[in-house]
């Protein structure tokens, strides 16, 4: 028997059948028109549609405010690589202990980093994970920023610098650090369910 919170498909597979939030999801037919174009463009690119963009559709002026700023943390030409940008994510959600960034970021950071084994090392200990000394020292401070902010000083982005991280890349560490900060905080109050696919991508 499947576990509880699991059906068993006409295919034999084991997929969830929770709740993708503890809010009410709308329909993505009685959705804004940028809305649904949107969310339909992702679903036709990844094959299904991300449970964020569901749970945060029923607020429409939010959804395009926090997916602009999204886009622009995460999209961005710059020192810091895609990948890089997806440790971050992944290494601070994990210590706000939000489920669904850590499953789903590190489902987008296997597949940017052609790594299957990161996104797990980065997650559980990133102290200890298979990247570089500088990534490392990116993730330190992107952890002070995620957890205790207020201690963050001179020293800290100086030594950054001298690793050759710019004031640039400085501001997008810690804004990347403080906009997951706010979103694991809205996928933990709202229940917020990673998608079952998101735990097979860039494994194989």
């Amino acid at each position: 028997m499947p576990p509880p919170g699991r059906v068993r498909t006409t295919r034999g597979a084991i997929v969830s059948n929770s709740p993708i939030s503890r809010f009410p999801v709308p329909e993505i037919a009685d959705l804004p028109e940028d809305i649904r174009t949107r969310i339909l463009a992702v679903q036709e690119k990844s094959g299904f549609v991300p449970n964020v963009f569901l749970v945060l559709a029923r607020r429409p002026d939010e959804f395009r405010a926090f997916f602009a700023y999204h886009d622009a943390l995460m999209d961005k030409p710059g020192n810091l690589t895609k990948a890089e940008r997806e440790m971050i994510v992944v290494a601070t959600s994990n210590a706000n202990q939000c489920q669904y960034c850590v499953v789903a970021h590190g489902a987008i950071l296997r597949i940017r980093a052609k790594n299957p084994l990161i996104a797990d090392q980065v997650a559980i200990n990133y102290r200890k994970a298979d990247i570089t000394p500088r990534q490392k020292a990116m993730l330190d401070f992107a952890m002070k920023v995620a957890l205790e902010a207020h201690s963050v000083g001179d020293a800290d982005i100086a030594a950054l610098g001298t690793l050759g991280f710019s004031e640039d890349d400085v501001w997008d560490i810690t804004a990347i650090a403080a906009f997951f900060a706010m979103s694991n905080r809205l996928a933990n109050v709202t229940s917020m369910r990673p998608n079952d696919e998101f735990y097979s991508l860039g494994r194989g």
